[in-house]
């Protein structure tokens, strides 16, 4: 599903959810943004020297009902997940979450920011999502200046991953860091795709797009990005920042590994959504490019941060940070 089609589902969906009676939700914050409000917007974990900052861009109902989202899921498959993240169950069978962006801190306070959010009003996301956002403010809480920010990363182009990235006018909202997205990414964008005109376009112009090809090494290991020293010379590197393909929800996902000291956390964008998907990895997503990619992808990713010990850093899920194996089912139905 491109796009431009998956806009227009969702925006269906989300004026059918307000003539249900709940739109009010999206409209004015209703009770889901309220009690959203009374948690911090910014939670901080440590992988050796870097600091991995949880920002909460917003929170709100998705539009429709979860059921109609993830339709492979099983009554115990729900169980599960409602187990791991109860406050995504809201009433009327709506889905509760979360939308959240990372920044990787390293010594120094140079940042890698993961994803942009969902935007001002007026960003492509405003016709479903609860705009504006408040990632401006949010990196502000966290100590994080827009000029302390020399990447960032698009772990794809949905509308709710890059509504910061550019201004309404299509000024780069952070003018010293280079933008990284797969090659593939961009390639796949279809015609009419607000993407490519909202956020790709203007970061060409800028010189500010970079586009990679497949599992790279972004900050660490003598890299160009640097190293844990955080001078950008790759001096003595005290953990690594790697992007991982995880495609299938966009045809260039891509999820970011942090390792530092005994610590890993992965960044999974949305090659996880849901904690239905945590419980029972191949429970597919409506909004998935490419399902059976898709699950290959999550599977691969959770075995992996499972064996590793590694945190989840989520999008989407009310939790910012889970254990990969909180899902786990007593059979290892999922292990490869």
């Amino acid at each position: 599903m491109s796009g431009w089609d998956r806009r227009d589902v969702l925006r269906g969906a989300a004026r059918a959810a307000a003539l249900a009676g709940w739109g009010n939700v999206l409209a004015d914050g209703g009770t889901a943004r309220a009690a959203a409000g009374r948690r911090s917007r910014v939670i901080a974990r440590r992988a050796g020297a870097f600091e991995v900052l949880a920002l909460l861009d917003a929170h709100g109902p998705f539009p429709g009902k979860r059921q109609d989202h993830f339709t492979g899921a099983t009554a115990a498959d729900w169980e599960r997940a409602q187990r791991i993240d109860p406050a995504a169950f809201g009433p009327d069978d709506t889905w509760e979450l979360d939308f959240r962006c990372y920044a990787i801190r390293r010594p120094g306070g140079r940042v890698t920011l993961v994803d942009t959010g969902i935007g001002p009003a007026g960003s492509p996301a405003s016709g479903w999502a609860p705009v504006p956002g408040h990632l401006p403010e949010v990196l502000r809480e966290a100590g994080v200046g827009v000029g302390d920010v020399d990447t960032v990363v698009l772990t794809h182009l949905h509308e709710d991953h890059y509504g910061w990235a550019v201004g309404p006018d299509g000024t780069p909202m952070f003018p010293g860091a280079r933008h990284i997205v797969q090659r593939r990414e961009v390639a796949s964008l279809g015609e009419g795709d607000s993407a490519m005109s909202y956020v790709v376009a203007p970061l060409r112009a800028a010189g500010l797009l970079e586009e990679v090809d497949g599992r790279t090494r972004l900050l660490g290991g003598g890299g160009r990005g640097g190293g844990g020293s955080g001078d950008g010379g790759g001096k003595g590197p005290s953990g690594l920042v790697t992007l991982v393909p995880t495609p299938g929800h966009t045809a260039g996902h891509q999820s970011v590994l942090v390792e530092g000291g005994s610590r890993r956390i992965m960044v999974t964008g949305d090659a996880l959504v849901h904690a239905v998907q945590l419980a029972n990895p191949a429970v597919a997503y409506a909004f998935e490019r490419d399902k059976e990619t898709a699950r290959r992808s999550r599977e691969r990713l959770l075995t992996e941060a499972r064996q590793q010990r590694a945190l989840l850093a989520t999008a989407h899920l009310n939790r910012p940070f889970v254990r990969a194996d909180e899902g786990r089912a007593s059979e290892d139905v999922w292990e490869r």
